[in-house]
């Protein structure tokens, strides 16, 4: 059996060199891992390039180069679709920070323990219950046409894409709600029962012990909410008047009679979704979410 060697530096300082036996593992680890990504590059060109040759031959395909990726109708709506996406942006921001203190607050409120606060658990079940079941677009158009119907003082008429982002904020309330009660169940109750031991009072057991450890653990699904949220931020155009990305789109189609510019708002609202998706993907695979059953991340 070949013993591990040691080499003499210039310091003086002995140090420890793989043995053999530790060089053929490392070789071996090395040639394993050239393979696999020679075979993952091949797959990947052979599957790309099946569907890149099935869809350039197909008999329709002038036709819909035509009608959907046309160069020159892209560049003329792009400016439109691009101005129309900052507003989805906006949208998007201000109802993410709507939602997280919504949502938190409504976890926390289904959370409260003892019968007093039974009223308040029955009002976030039902709130969750209720906005978790209605489809978005239908909370859009009950937000968005069914407000302004009431004709109520003091409230204006004209800004539908605010009635776009209540009904987003509604939606996404209860979806991130739940999301931060599973948080803030998973802690495990003797974390509870050594803060009140220590003196803790319930209000500050949650907010010192359990919404701290809660919080960490659900960045990742929050982080898909968002994601779900940016994308959805585009559904305010059936309100009409708010010329987002999607509602410049249309227009632009309906003065060209080109889809193109509906591919452009696609292309720009992936632009936006990718690089959180891989975000998000990166903060689960430091958290240990991604990967210990041996699965890739991609």
């Amino acid at each position: 059996m070949t013993e591990p060697k040691e080499s003499l530096h210039d310091g003086g300082s002995r140090l420890w060199t793989p043995s053999a036996r530790q060089q053929q593992r490392i070789a071996y680890r090395r040639a394993r891992a050239v393979r696999s990504g020679l075979i993952a590059a091949a797959s990947t060109l052979l599957v790309f390039g099946a569907i890149v040759v099935a869809l350039l031959s197909s008999p329709g395909w002038p036709r819909t180069r035509q009608t959907f990726f046309n160069w020159h109708y892209a560049t003329e709506a792009f400016p439109h679709v691009l101005q129309g996406l900052w507003l989805n942006i906006r949208v998007m921001v201000i109802c993410a920070v709507l939602v997280l203190i919504i949502g938190l607050g409504l976890a926390v409120l289904r959370t409260l323990r003892g019968p007093i606060f039974l009223p308040l658990r029955i009002f976030a079940a039902a709130y969750t219950d209720l906005f978790r079941g209605l489809p978005l677009l239908l909370v859009l158009f009950l937000v968005g046409f069914g407000i302004p119907a009431l004709r109520l003082a003091g409230i204006s008429y004209q800004q539908t894409v605010v009635y776009g982002g209540v009904a987003l904020t509604l939606t996404y309330s209860a979806y991130v709600a739940e999301v931060f009660r599973a948080g803030i169940e998973s802690v495990h109750p003797s974390q509870r029962a050594a803060a009140r031991s220590l003196g803790l009072s319930a209000a500050q057991t949650m907010r010192f012990v359990v919404l701290p450890q809660a919080i960490r653990r659900v960045i990742p699904p929050l982080l898909n909410d968002f994601v779900s949220l940016q994308k959805d931020s585009g559904l305010i155009a059936v309100l009409g008047d708010p010329i987002d990305a999607i509602r410049a789109a249309q227009i632009e189609t309906a003065n060209t009679f080109n889809y193109t510019s509906y591919v452009v708002a696609g292309f720009l609202f992936l632009m936006l979704t990718i690089p959180l998706t891989r975000f998000t993907d990166w903060i689960a695979k430091r958290q240990g979410w991604y990967g210990t059953g041996g699965s890739p991340t991609i």
